[in-house]
């Protein structure tokens, strides 16, 4: 029978209507036509037709706006690879420290979000100033292997990176939300990078592999050249995808945090037993002590990046009992160290490494009571998931402020 039969015989039943289309879409579509011509007064045939016909109309501005934003882009993303293989001349010539690559990178980063989103001049001042002066101070200091020195070469990446936030945030640094969104951002961004990384990183070996196959040793020439560029441009590339709300980081961000959390804990679980089980101590084994900040860094990213990525849903869930797990180990493990720490000092006396250790701590040891405190009210139903993540947002610039003292004060101080 002629479905537009069907279709005409059926026009008061919506939901005949609907099984029909869902049965044989394509069909009912090419016979909805039919039908509308013999029944053209029919609101029903009309309805039914504007759903399967209809065509959204040429938005020539956005294309417009689009097409320049993929130019920005590509300019901003030559640019920081040009630059970048610069500067790894001059590092190589052992003129200017290494530290100096990320110069090559983030600067460009931040001028892609100032170009689509162009903040007051006071923000926009205040960027170019703090850049202009990290890069003229970091290369005023010399280039020896001083404790002090080292720790500014350390903490300048913190202090850019919180640069680069004010460059994502514009006007509204301010706002817990816009913050949050610049913590998604970077764990987007890693996601997406790695994965576009590990795809350039096979195209290398294919590539090399393939001159070997006519008797040429590229490896050098590619990797100064052609890898360095695009490992810089690809930072760039990854920001845009970012920025267009690629579904791709998005949907896996939320996965991986829901994946590894778990993971984590139970890996620090099992590290904790095993180091009390051989009888580590922190206090006087200083490369151990190390190790243990460096794991609590690892799992303070992890828990940030998982509350970040936990949207805000009010109903409690077996995550927020695994995030919270991992904020008291951390805990435990901050004060551990600290204690180690504030021993060494007392024992051993004061030096740069020790004193940024030891504020870098109290810092986190700080941040994560804070955090701890808003998930207990949390789960005790007292306040909503929101109150955990302004407990991140609004510690942010705290960090960039301690890594702004060591990079700029550390090398005076202790010269």
């Amino acid at each position: 029978m002629d479905i537009s039969k069907l279709i005409i015989e059926n026009i008061a039943n919506p939901h005949e209507l609907e099984r029909m289309y869902r049965k044989e879409p394509e069909t009912f579509k090419k016979s909805i036509s039919c039908a509308l011509g013999k029944k053209p007064d029919s609101q029903v045939l009309t309805v039914w037709y504007e759903r399967l016909y209809f065509k959204e109309p040429a938005n020539t501005e956005k294309a417009s706006l689009l097409q320049k934003d993929f130019l920005s882009m590509g300019i901003l993303a030559i640019l920081a690879g040009i630059s970048t293989r610069i500067i790894l001349h001059f590092a190589e010539q052992q003129a200017i420290a290494p530290i100096n690559l990320a110069f090559g990178i983030l600067p460009f980063m931040a001028t892609y979000f100032l170009y689509n989103n162009t903040p007051k001049k006071n923000v926009l001042y205040t960027l170019a100033s703090l850049f202009l002066l990290s890069v003229f101070y970091l290369n005023m200091l010399p280039l020896e292997h001083k404790d002090s020195i080292i720790l500014a070469y350390l903490h300048l990446p913190i202090f850019l990176w919180v640069l680069l936030g004010l460059a994502f945030t514009g006007n509204e640094y301010g706002l817990g939300s816009t913050r949050l969104a610049y913590l998604k951002f970077n764990g987007e961004f890693c996601i997406l990078y790695t994965s576009m990384a590990i795809s350039g990183m096979l195209l290398t070996l294919l590539t090399m592999q393939l001159f070997r196959f006519v008797g040429m040793d590229i490896a050098e020439f590619y990797f100064r050249n052609v890898v360095l560029f695009g490992a810089a441009a690809l930072a760039i590339v990854a920001t845009y995808l970012v920025s267009r709300n690629l579904k791709l980081a998005k949907n896996i961000a939320p996965s991986i945090a829901k994946i590894f959390s778990p993971l984590v804990l139970a890996t620090l679980l099992v590290y904790l037993i095993t180091v009390v089980w051989v009888g580590k101590n922190p206090f006087l084994d200083r490369d151990f002590l190390i190790s243990f900040n460096g794991i609590l860094l690892s799992v303070l990213a992890v828990t940030i990046f998982s509350i970040t990525e936990s949207g805000k849903d009010e109903k409690k869930n077996i995550s927020d009992y695994i995030n919270f797990s991992l904020i008291v180990l951390a805990l435990i493990i901050n004060s551990v160290a600290l204690s180690a720490i504030a021993f060494r000092l007392s024992s051993f006396g004061i030096t740069p490494n020790r004193l940024a250790v030891l504020g870098v701590n109290i810092l986190i040891w700080a941040n994560l009571i804070w955090i701890m405190i808003s998930y207990v009210r949390f789960l005790q139903n007292k306040t909503g998931s929101p109150t955990i993540q302004a407990a991140v947002t609004k510690y942010l610039p705290v960090y960039g402020i301690w890594a702004a003292f060591v990079t700029f004060t550390f090398p005076l101080i202790f010269h």
